[in-house]
């Protein structure tokens, strides 16, 4: 039988809180989702008892699934409890190796492993058992298993949330590389990732902005806002423009809301018509996008099914009467965007094609974890 989500009423009661703001759409972006989730699960481990591994993994899948069965179209909670998982498994490993580096002393010092601050070295253990040591069954001391490790649980935790925290600047500091002066750079909606990124390439070049207004959300006024009071050359446009200008465009850079195991992508609606025009006119398609949005489905026969809905009547009014009556109106919030119309992703991690995303699923991931 899986243990509960933490003996502690706390934890447990974090992991609901979350997941109400999660079923009421209380959290907006995916970055502050996963930070969100990061910092829930943290509780979760920190108060959690266990005296094994396996233990704790079921804890932190308990509250990781509550959490996606809340707002499953939310790709980056399942992403960030997988990471996390990664995270734990690669530094217990690496915590209990560093046990049996010297045969006669079979447990090891946590304390001094986490004073020399490289968590992921192999440091020899000391002769003389100490007070923090790794115990898996202790009858005397059932929790002395949980107390010895969660140190080590605690920061491959924090690498986790460093990573959320410093991902807009990874992401942009190379931004120079990609962008060249005098070009004509078409992006649309908001995206905090593409601002930082558009934003940090204008302390070295001078370039100009298009900025599709993104209906019925409108999102790309305050994109185009934004960029403008940075002293960016910027001009909205609607979105029926995107094909006509796609000639005078050099280069298209979008965000995503979540990058699939087969290099494609869910992204803003009008990603695709803007994505299919710049095919149209050989211009390269740039995705900037966190790691943490990566996540393992493979959605290649049902990408409309797996879309989320946002109220027909923004799109079009009840009021017009006999034409709704006829009219099937949809309001995707994203579009599926297929692996052979981007170009590249820029990530935290570097640059990469679609072609390699399933090999960096395969670094940042396990395998055990692509169903939580």
């Amino acid at each position: 039988m899986a243990p509960d989500i933490a003996r502690n009423t706390a934890s447990q009661r974090s992991v609901e809180v979350l997941a109400s703001k999660l079923r009421r759409r209380q959290l907006v972006g995916s970055r502050t989702t996963a930070l969100e989730t990061v910092l829930v699960l943290r509780q979760v481990v920190s108060k959690a008892r266990f005296s094994n591994l396996e233990q704790l993994v079921d804890i932190i899948r308990n509250a990781g699934r509550k959490l996606v069965e809340a707002q499953p179209k939310e790709h980056s909670v399942g992403n960030t409890v997988r990471k996390v998982l990664h995270h734990i498994r690669e530094e217990y490993h690496t915590a209990t190796r560093g046990t049996s580096v010297v045969p006669t002393a079979p447990s090891y010092s946590i304390a001094k492993f986490v004073s020399q601050g490289q968590p992921r070295k192999q440091i020899t253990a000391p002769k003389a058992e100490s007070k923090g040591t790794i115990k898996e069954h202790d009858a005397n001391d059932p929790d002395s298993f949980a107390k010895g490790l969660k140190p080590v649980l605690m920061e491959a935790i924090q690498d986790v949330l460093d990573e959320l925290e410093t991902v807009y600047d990874n992401i942009s500091k190379n931004a120079r590389d990609h962008i060249h002066s005098d070009e004509i750079i078409l992006t649309l909606g908001m995206s905090k990732t593409v601002e930082a990124f558009l934003k940090a390439a204008a302390h070295h070049r001078n370039y100009t902005v298009i900025v599709a207004e993104t209906a019925p959300s409108y999102d790309g006024r305050e994109m185009a806002k934004s960029l403008s009071s940075a002293g960016i050359s910027t001009f909205l446009v609607p979105d029926s423009s995107i094909y006509a200008l796609m000639s005078r465009v050099n280069k298209v850079i979008i965000g995503a809301h979540a990058i699939l195991a087969n290099g494609g992508m869910f992204a803003i609606t009008g990603s695709q018509i803007a994505a299919t025009a710049a095919r149209a006119h050989s211009t390269p398609v740039v995705v900037c996008a966190g790691q943490f949005k990566l996540t393992p489905l493979w959605n290649l026969y049902h990408e409309y099914g797996a879309l989320d809905f946002g109220n027909p009547s923004d799109v079009l009014g009840f009021e017009e009467g006999d034409l709704v009556d006829k009219t099937d109106v949809v309001n995707p919030y994203y579009d599926y965007v297929r692996p052979e119309l981007i170009d590249a992703y820029i990530t935290n991690d570097g640059d990469h094609p679609p072609s390699s995303i399933y090999r960096l699923l395969k670094e940042t991931y396990d395998d055990e974890d692509t169903e939580l």
